[in-house]
């Protein structure tokens, strides 16, 4: 049976996220999805007046590739992904897994070595085209959120169908503020921890991107980072789990990394010089949002955190950076997760999860769900 949350759902991805035009070509990257929500895109971008492509994945296929794919299989794979991404204007992604670590027992190595033969063709993606990507419910992820199948299903059409524009205001206020702020100060239990935004841009993140959304994100000056900060959200990356992070940084480089898997952590750490230092700082509001799940695009917009990245810069904030490696880390700041401050300049921005001046009061969840 058809759910019409799907179209609705469709609906924004090709209207509001990716803006698709009649004419214009759309990948749509389809991640062990139903096929109703693939459908549903493929109608929605066919009424846009666009060229739906589609492409079906499956995880444990995936898995079994990367496990034993070479440099020649993955060069190959490289050239004709990117020549097909080039041809594209957008790129839609649905992400759906019933197991999200399905790639924990491939080896750090491989992991390394498909992250760098395929980061042309994410560079391309991220840089050239309008894209959208977006984590699909299933009996696992509510299992994650500690809620049941029928009550995540509604959290996350609730908040993936957010109406984004009434960020807008609020996002725009904070970018101009961030934009002529030079000095961060962040503390909280296990952070204190310095560093500096001059010069770097700002950008305001309110669907267009990542469903869901709700997050201004800049970067920090490469060398600036000092101190040390403690992550209390848990995290999966390339597959393996981690909680507890603490990174501890001098002139940027992260100098010390534990966690409740140090070996991994510092193996990805390690994958390259620029993944010690940082490629992003963000500050995140979406109201519906309030516990971590291990899923990094509904974790990285939990009201009241910010989130620290070890690796790649994006071209839209640069520091220079480059990596492999694009680790966001998440620590919620309201008070049940011990409360914390951010500083700007020396004013006080945010305390324990709600923005103080008053041109940011309307993205506190009190605001945004009135």
């Amino acid at each position: 049976m058809h759910d019409p949350r799907c179209d609705r759902l469709a609906h924004l991805l090709v209207n509001f996220s990716t803006r698709l035009q009649p004419g214009e070509k759309v990948l749509i990257d389809a991640f062990d999805i139903p096929p109703e929500m693939t459908v549903a895109l493929v109608r929605a971008a066919r009424a846009a007046g666009a060229l739906p492509f589609v492409q079906v994945h499956q995880a444990r296929v995936s898995r079994e590739i990367t496990l034993s794919a070479t440099p020649e299989q993955l060069d190959f794979a490289s050239k004709h992904e990117l020549a097909r991404m080039k041809a594209v204007a957008a790129y839609i992604a649905v992400r759906g897994s019933e197991n999200i670590s399905e790639s924990s027992d491939v080896p750090a190595a491989q992991m390394q070595l498909v992250a760098r033969k395929l980061k042309p063709v994410l560079d391309h993606r991220v840089k050239k085209t309008r894209w959208c990507v977006l984590r699909w419910p299933s009996p696992s992820m509510a299992q994650q959120a500690g809620m049941s199948t029928e009550r995540f299903e509604k959290f996350f059409f609730d908040v993936c169908t957010l109406d984004y524009s009434r960020m807008q205001p609020g996002m725009k206020a904070l970018k101009t503020l961030m934009d002529r702020t030079g000095g961060v100060h962040i503390t909280g239990p296990g952070t204190d921890l310095t560093f500096s935004i001059e010069g770097i841009p700002a950008v305001p993140c309110g669907g267009t991107h990542n469903i869901p959304d709700g997050e201004v994100f800049t970067c920090p000056v490469k060398n600036s980072v000092q101190g040390f900060v403690t992550f209390n959200a848990p995290t999966i990356y390339q597959g393996a789990a981690f909680d507890n992070i603490r990174l501890e940084f001098k002139d940027g480089k992260i100098t010390g990394a534990t966690g409740s898997n140090p070996r991994r952590l510092n193996e990805i750490l390690d994958s390259d010089p620029g993944a010690r230092f940082i490629g992003e700082f963000s500050l995140a509001f979406n109201p519906h949002i309030l516990e971590p799940m291990r899923d990094i695009l509904f974790d990285e917009k939990i009201s009241g955190s910010f989130h620290f990245t070890p690796g790649q810069a994006y071209e839209l904030a640069d520091n220079g950076n480059r990596s492999q490696v694009h680790w966001d880390m998440v620590s919620i700041q309201r008070p049940e997760y011990g409360g914390g401050s951010i500083y700007f300049d020396g004013k006080l921005i945010r305390q324990d999860g709600l923005f103080i001046p008053k041109t940011l009061q309307s993205l506190n969840p009190d605001r945004l769900l009135a």
